[in-house]
């Protein structure tokens, strides 16, 4: 068995154990599903997934991590600490090349030839592009022809307006751009994303870093991320501003009503509520 095997088995047993421990929890307490969905701003089929150790309908154990989190802070527990005993650690490795040079292979006497043998190309190239770029000789005019004579009516100049081209018709606007609601988003890390427009679900995968997409809506905009420190979000053409801290799970509502100003943000509210 491959050490990457070895990590996702390990995954793999310590989500079951976990996601068994919280259901427990969440039973002895007498909370449904659907309450811990609503606290923790996580889709119930997700909670659901990590209570029975479900890995492949989750996303990457960094956000598998952070539901955790969040599922441990609305029972009450110590939510550090049973975060960090499910293993999130990446399995990508820096690529080293196959290549490598010799010191010996480059030698002072061999660059200074290489040094020299680049001036000279330099300059001969240089030559050869002013030789042909020379502007022709002009021959001299007699100055004893007689000038033209001016027409005792010159032509007016032609104004402005005269030779402005007429204006083309305008372009059908996007019906897009016509929306009340738009939010700019950007990625800065990869993120697992809800988008919900006008209460029908658009959007709900993980994107890489440096994802740029615009989204719209008529009446109300609701965004869920996974890792709120990786995505920026700038509304209606404002600055862009960060959803919330790395890591954390977090839900922004913009709405059309009161001049086109964001909701409330409804992770504060869960945190409220759960205190």
């Amino acid at each position: 068995m491959t050490r990457e095997s070895q990590r996702q088995q390990e995954q793999l047993e310590r989500l079951m154990q976990i996601g068994g421990y919280l259901r427990e929890v969440r039973e002895d307490q007498g909370w449904t599903l659907e309450e811990v969905a609503g606290r923790t701003l996580i889709p119930s089929r997700l909670l659901r997934a990590l209570e029975e150790g479900k890995i492949q309908q989750l996303p990457e154990p960094v956000y598998i991590q952070g539901f955790i989190r969040r599922y441990a802070e609305v029972l009450g527990l110590d939510s550090t600490a049973i975060a960090e005993a499910f293993p999130a650690t990446s399995s990508i490795k820096q690529a080293t090349p196959s290549w490598s040079i010799s010191p010996a292979q480059l030698r002072p006497v061999h660059l200074y030839v290489a040094y020299i043998t680049l001036i000279v190309a330099s300059v001969s190239w240089l030559s050869h592009l002013m030789s042909r770029s020379a502007p022709p000789t002009v021959p001299q005019i007699n100055s004893s022809l007689p000038a033209p004579a001016s027409s005792a009516n010159p032509r007016p100049a032609a104004s402005p307006a005269a030779s402005r081209s007429p204006a083309s018709p305008d372009a059908s606007p996007n019906p897009a751009d016509q929306k009340p609601i738009q939010v700019d988003i950007k990625l800065k890390a990869q993120s697992w994303l809800e988008v919900e427009a006008d209460g029908k679900v658009t959007l709900a995968e993980v994107l890489p870093e440096g994802t740029e997409r615009t989204l719209t809506a008529n009446s109300q905009l609701r965004i869920r991320s996974g890792n709120a420190g990786g995505v920026m979000l700038a509304h209606n053409g404002g600055e862009a501003e960060q959803m919330g801290e790395p890591g954390a799970v977090e839900e922004k509502v913009f709405s059309a009503s009161s001049e086109n100003q964001p909701d409330v943000n409804q992770s504060s509210i869960a945190e409220s509520n759960a205190n």
